[in-house]
């Protein structure tokens, strides 16, 4: 069995609730209030388990939020590595307002760190025997902007292949400097690494450009409702958006990686891993909440509702 190993520096505790309307000054009365341990990384691993595999977590852990979302990670079948930190775990809110079917998220900043709080994540990595390392959403405030690169440089040396979802500085440095097997940026973040706006021919062109630098193995581009483009070596395959029941967004390009990583380390192409991406990103948005992606979903969609076209 292929171990995977999931990265959280700025994990979340992801409060979600419904609300009858949302208004500025009036107190707002919400219902249905569910918790769930958010972040990248640990959607990522919980996403993995849901699917049926066996994910490993590393995350910072501390404050007054952090024992909460210690437990809140206990019902999910994840090998889980906490790394202590001073600060506390950030919460974020989702509110539906069932009026209108919008969505409100609230998402803070987080905690600052000490660098030295994130050293004993880069000496698990150092001992880590596996195959996949996926560093999935942003880093906490005082990181240093090269920590994914210093890991992406660390999965190199040891033959892991290193999975990267994040966004600024940190990936422009990592993508700048590091070896990456899979890229999962959406239009936005590619937008800003290259500098211009882009359609989908200009971002098959910058995600190409990329490639052809050998920084990027993979490009896995997400677009939304207009579905994702998948750029290697081998060509650029478009796959169309799945028409479902929409019923909350959150979630959905985290469940698109971790899809993506765990149909590869079954043995499945890269081709097929993309078309099983799609699928669980179209699942996690048939969700309500921070649900993520169900497992039953997921093979539906994959089995009869996934096409691409080559370009």
């Amino acid at each position: 069995m292929q171990r995977i190993l999931a990265i959280a520096l700025n994990p979340a505790i992801d409060v979600s609730c419904d609300a009858d309307h949302v208004r500025p000054t009036l107190k707002t009365r919400t219902q249905n209030q569910e918790h769930y341990a958010g972040g990248g990384g640990a959607n990522v691993a919980r996403v993995i388990a849901e699917l049926g595999g066996e994910a490993e977590l590393v995350y910072l852990s501390g404050g007054f939020s952090g024992p909460l979302y210690d437990r809140l990670l206990e019902q999910y079948a994840i090998i889980r590595h906490r790394i202590e930190m001073s600060g506390s775990n950030r919460i974020a809110l989702m509110v539906h307002e069932t009026s209108t079917n919008f969505e409100y998220r609230f998402v803070p900043e987080g905690p600052t760190v000490d660098p030295e709080e994130i050293e004993p994540v880069h000496e698990l990595i150092e001992e880590f025997d596996g195959d996949y390392l996926v560093a999935s959403g942003s880093l906490p405030h005082g990181a240093p902007e090269d920590t994914y690169s210093r890991m992406a440089d660390a999965a190199r040396r040891k033959g892991i292949r290193f999975v990267l979802d994040t966004s600024g500085e940190a990936l422009r440095q990592t993508v700048d400097g590091s070896e990456i097997f899979l890229l999962k940026p959406s239009m936005s973040e590619l937008e800003k690494l290259v500098g211009e706006r882009l359609d989908e021919t200009t971002a098959c062109k910058a995600a190409s450009e990329l490639v052809s630098r050998g920084s990027v193995q993979n490009i896995a581009l997400s677009m939304g409702k207009s579905g994702a483009i998948l750029v290697n070596a081998e060509g650029i395959v478009r796959m169309r958006s799945i028409h479902v029941r929409e019923s909350s967004a959150v979630g959905a390009g985290d469940s698109f990686v971790a899809a993506m990583v765990w149909w590869l380390s079954q043995g499945h192409s890269m081709h097929e891993a993309f078309r099983f991406g799609i699928a669980a990103g179209s699942a996690a948005v048939m969700t309500p909440g921070t649900q993520l992606c169900r497992r039953e979903d997921v093979f539906a969609l994959y089995e009869n509702g996934v096409t691409s076209v080559h370009g």
